[in-house]
C-alpha cells in the first residue's frame, strides 16, 4: 500500500511539471494557434466550395486556397507553414525525412489506439545556429474529405482530380484515418 501511495505521489507530482513545461513553451503554443487558424480557414473554404458547387468545385478551392492560406500564415507569422501526407495529392507537399518519420510515428500511435485528433509532435532539430523548432499535427479524415479521398469517388470528381493532379495518390481513406498533417517550422 505504501509503495502505491509513493508511486501515485510521484506521478501526481510529475504531472504538473509536464503540463507546466508544455504551457511554458511559447513555440508550442504559437504552433497550435497557427494550426487552428490554418484548419479553420481551410474548413471554411471547403464548406463554401461544397455549398457553391459540390466536390468538383471544392477540388479547385483546395488546390488554390490551401496553398494561399499557408503562404499568408507563413508571411504573417514567421513560421514555415504547410501540409504533407504519406499519400500525396500535390507533389509540392512531399514530406522531408523528418516529416516522414513523424507521419509514420502518427500511424503507429493511431494503431496503438491514440485518437487521430490528438496526434501532435514537436521538437528542436539541428545544432548550434542551425536549430529549428518543428511541429506537426495530424489531420483526421472527416466525412467531407471522403468526397475526394475515399477509395471510390464519383466519376466527375475522378475526372477533375486527374486533370489537376495526374499523379494523385491521396485516395483510399476511410473516416478517421490520418489524411496527413499540418507541418510548421521556424528558426529557433
Amino acid at each position: 500500500m505504501k509503495k502505491c501511495l509513493i508511486t501515485a505521489a510521484v506521478f501526481l507530482a510529475a504531472a504538473p511539471l509536464t503540463l507546466h513545461a508544455e504551457a511554458a513553451d511559447p513555440n508550442l503554443t504559437q504552433a497550435r494557434t497557427l494550426v487552428k487558424q490554418f484548419a479553420g480557414q481551410l474548413q471554411a473554404e471547403v464548406a463554401a466550395g461544397m455549398k457553391a458547387g459540390g466536390p468538383v468545385h471544392t477540388i479547385e478551392v483546395c488546390s488554390v486556397k490551401a496553398p494561399a492560406i499557408a503562404a499568408q500564415i507563413t508571411e504573417s507569422s514567421g513560421w514555415q507553414v504547410g501540409r504533407t501526407s504519406l499519400k500525396l495529392r500535390n507533389p509540392a507537399n512531399t514530406p522531408d525525412a523528418w516529416e516522414l518519420q513523424v507521419l509514420e510515428q502518427f500511424e503507429a500511435r493511431k494503431a496503438a489506439g491514440e485518437p487521430v485528433d490528438k496526434l501532435e509532435f514537436a521538437e528542436v532539430v539541428g545544432s548550434g545556429d542551425d536549430q529549428q523548432y518543428r511541429y506537426m499535427k495530424a489531420i483526421p479524415t472527416g466525412e467531407v474529405c471522403l468526397n475526394c479521398h475515399a477509395a471510390e469517388i464519383k466519376p466527375p470528381v475522378e475526372e477533375k482530380l486527374s486533370q489537376i493532379y495526374p499523379q494523385d495518390q491521396a485516395r483510399g481513406f476511410s473516416l478517421g484515418d490520418i489524411r496527413g498533417a499540418f507541418t510548421l517550422s521556424k528558426s529557433n
